[in-house]
């Protein structure tokens, strides 16, 4: 990555809910706890014995059944208990703090591993803007293995990239390449031939819509033309082939 990261202020972690839960699987807590042969009071055993947590065997059967989740600690003593990755318990990470959670690191061993300060990383976390640098954000992808458009979105560079693919696909892209191509770091033939794409699309978009209603009707072409914008991100990413597990 060459670009600098300093100066985004979009907020790029939001949660849904009890943000001390993460979003969890509760088909495969079942699944693995029976591959190992383990009843409910087992698995709430080997939590105290080995974490301290003490727990019900009802608590695990009520997590096994949606009634209930985990929190953080909870989650990851579970998976000690089940032998088993936390990622395994986990459904595809969205947020920052899930794709930490799916590798069993604690925010301060992140924090450290990338050079950030524990309250300045778990501000991010928690939904704030970022505030790091260019080598902190490598590091930040290579701890937590992030593909290209879950970094861009928690380093809060993405509207960014829409404001150039924007600009790309309605004027000439040609000279968009380099500009996203630093946002971007992907090979230039792939980034020349995307960008290509995009802008035929748009156009051939405002084109057939208003071919659709006989040229009359500029309200309908807009509206075509910004609903291909609005995702037009989605759609680079697809184009280029880095799109994010589906969530």
């Amino acid at each position: 990555m060459r670009s600098h990261l300093v100066t985004y202020r979009v907020p790029v972690n939001t949660h849904d809910g009890d943000a001390r839960r993460p979003p969890f699987n509760a088909a495969a807590a079942r699944r693995l706890r029976e591959a190992l042969g383990m009843t409910h009071a087992h698995v709430a055993y080997g939590i105290w014995a080995a974490y301290g947590i003490q727990l019900h065997p009802a608590t695990v059967a009520s997590w096994e059944l949606g009634e209930s989740a985990p929190t953080e600690a909870e989650l990851t003593a579970l998976a000690g208990a089940l032998w088993c990755a936390p990622a395994e318990l986990l459904g595809t990470p969205g947020t920052l703090r899930e794709y930490r959670l799916a590798l069993g690191l604690a925010p301060a061993d992140l924090a450290l591993r990338i050079g950030m300060d524990q309250t300045t990383y778990e501000r991010l976390e928690g939904g704030g803007p970022w505030r790091g640098t260019e080598r902190q954000a490598a590091a930040l992808a290579e701890a937590l293995r992030l593909p290209l458009p879950a970094l861009l979105r928690f380093t809060g560079q993405e509207e960014q990239l829409a404001a150039l693919l924007t600009s790309a696909a309605t004027t000439r892209w040609q000279g968009y390449v380099r500009p996203v191509g630093k946002l971007a770091p992907l090979p230039k033939e792939r980034l020349q031939d995307v960008l290509q794409q995009l802008h035929e699309e748009y156009h051939a978009t405002m084109t057939a819509s208003l071919s659709w209603t006989g040229g009359g009707a500029p309200d309908e072409s807009g509206k075509a033309g910004r609903d291909f914008l609005d995702g037009i991100v989605m759609e680079f990413w697809r184009r280029a082939g880095e799109m994010e597990p589906p969530r």
